[in-house]
């Protein structure tokens, strides 16, 4: 394991939090996490001698309850309808994803779901073709934009929309790459599986979202060069993402990698000169 500190003092909101915690702990105890998914896309650049990957991130409207003002990618709480055994499904079965994940098979088909569904309501990215070798090619339209609104607001679920249009979730387009737990100090918890993935062709990622005030592609040496002075805010699973990114080779390489995942649950620890969350990564 590898050792992590990440300063609290770094987000006013967050050190609110902390503090409040540290000083009228709940004695309810922590809250439970709920069950998330996140994605990072991912895509190659190069300009002027230089190359790399770049990774698309949304910045959180300030008035967000949970992480105001921080730099995230896409993702959010499951739907219970994610978990539909009637979801179409191509690529590695969701028993299959039970093994990768270390959970039962409903609960990894509710995952993979949730991680599909939410980029495609905040990103207009999805991860979906009519065969188990094709992705669609393009769901920019008025008529997609409508079904983006039914599943943000409930109204339709994601099997409901992929059987009106004989598509099949693509679960082989998406890579594993951690699983994070917030902290017991926080109000909102999240039990996160971080996955990977490259915008499929003839689509593209937008900011057509309510959730955030920027969204577009960052290189993550100049984001990470923002955080540590001070002009971005990212929480530690961001940042450990975001270094990861940073020292890819390619996007494709980043998304076929099979790191070492464990779960990660920072701890909110007082060193003497200031309050730190202390992470402990698998190598």
């Amino acid at each position: 394991m590898v050792r992590r500190e990440f300063p609290v003092a770094d987000s006013p909101s967050l050190r609110a939090r902390a503090d409040s915690w540290l000083s009228a702990p709940d004695p309810a105890g922590p809250v439970e996490p709920k069950l998330a998914a996140t994605v990072m896309f991912v895509r190659d650049w190069a300009s002027q001698g230089q190359s790399g990957v770049e990774v698309f991130m949304l910045r959180r409207v300030a008035t967000m309850e949970f992480a105001p003002r921080m730099m995230v990618f896409p993702g959010g709480g499951v739907d219970p309808r994610d978990a539909d055994p009637g979801l179409p499904w191509a690529g590695p079965t969701p028993a299959e994803w039970a093994a990768r994940l270390e959970v039962d098979e409903e609960t990894a088909r509710e995952l993979v779901a949730a991680a599909v569904r939410e980029v495609f309501e905040e990103s207009g990215v999805l991860l979906a073709g009519p065969t188990p070798d094709e992705v669609i090619a393009d769901v920019s339209g008025a008529h997609w934009h409508e079904r983006r609104r039914r599943l943000l607001q409930r109204e339709a679920s994601l099997s409901e929309v992929l059987r009106e249009h004989d598509l099949l979730l693509r679960s082989d387009l998406l890579g594993y790459r951690a699983h994070w737990i917030t902290p017991e100090f926080e109000a909102r918890r999240y039990d996160t599986r971080f996955f990977s993935a490259a915008v499929p062709e003839g689509q593209r990622a937008d900011d057509d979202t309510t959730e955030a005030d920027l969204a577009d592609w960052v290189r993550p040496a100049d984001l990470l060069a923002a955080w540590r002075d001070g002009a971005a805010l990212m929480l530690p699973p961001t940042v450990v993402a975001v270094e990861e990114v940073a020292a890819a080779t390619s996007a494709a390489a980043f998304i076929a990698e099979r790191p070492v995942v464990a779960p990660v649950q920072p701890e909110l620890v007082d060193t003497g000169n200031g309050l730190v969350m202390v992470a402990e990564l698998p190598r």
